[in-house]
């Protein structure tokens, strides 16, 4: 039986609900972003306080490392470097270079320990045996991705020693802070607010143009 062309068209019932779903999950994303802005602030507060204290605390050995430790005064003693590891960076005058991260042997058992011993001008390592180094607690160059998170596949990462004084032949390393820590989440909240506005705009839109068809 063919529809007659006067006949009243009905709301789209499903097509809706999973509209509406869909928005639903943008806002709860949206506000989710919301609440990590204010864990983010907070945390770069902590950070900030952290670099203000001059009272060295003890290096820690295990990963993962507590948001407390980042950001302190620590040394610590490397009795071997098993390897480097030459990454980019910069010094502290704003130069860029190659930043000679070693990775230490601290005793017979353990993951050892970073030290970023200063900045070079090409990936040939120093000529350092190790020793005592006193520097800044910041979170190491491997960190775990989102997806590694989300998974549960993520390695408990290890921090680094950004040294005070560089090892003979090397430039001081720029040495982090809190205030480095990237904080995007009120623009990935703003992000997905609009997309939600812009789905249930479009589907307005289409339904209206439907039913006075």
């Amino acid at each position: 039986m063919t529809e007659s062309p006067d006949a009243p068209r009905c709301w789209p019932v499903i097509p809706t609900i999973l509209v509406l779903a869909a928005a639903a999950a943008m806002v709860a994303l949206g506000v989710w972003q919301l609440q990590r802005k204010g864990e983010k602030e907070a945390l770069i507060a902590l950070y900030e306080r952290n670099r203000s204290m001059s009272s060295l605390v003890t290096y820690p050995k295990l990963p993962p490392v507590s948001d407390a430790f980042l950001f302190r005064k620590s040394s610590t003693v490397c009795l071997e470097v098993v390897k480097w590891d030459p990454r980019g960076g910069t010094d502290r005058k704003g130069q860029a270079g190659i930043r000679m991260i070693a990775d230490c042997r601290t005793g017979a058992e353990g993951p050892g320990v970073l030290i970023d011993v200063g900045i070079a001008d090409d990936f040939t390592p120093p000529d350092w045996k190790g020793g005592t180094v006193q520097g800044t607690i910041v979170p190491g160059p491997e960190q775990p991705t989102l997806i590694q998170r989300l998974t549960g596949k993520a390695v408990p990462a290890r921090a680094m020693l950004v040294a005070d004084a560089p090892v003979p032949g090397l430039r001081a390393s720029e040495v982090p802070s809190g205030a480095d820590v990237p904080n995007n989440h009120l623009a990935y909240a703003v992000q997905w607010f609009f997309f939600a506005a812009i789905a249930l705009i479009i589907y307005a839109l289409a339904v209206r143009r439907r039913l006075q068809r």
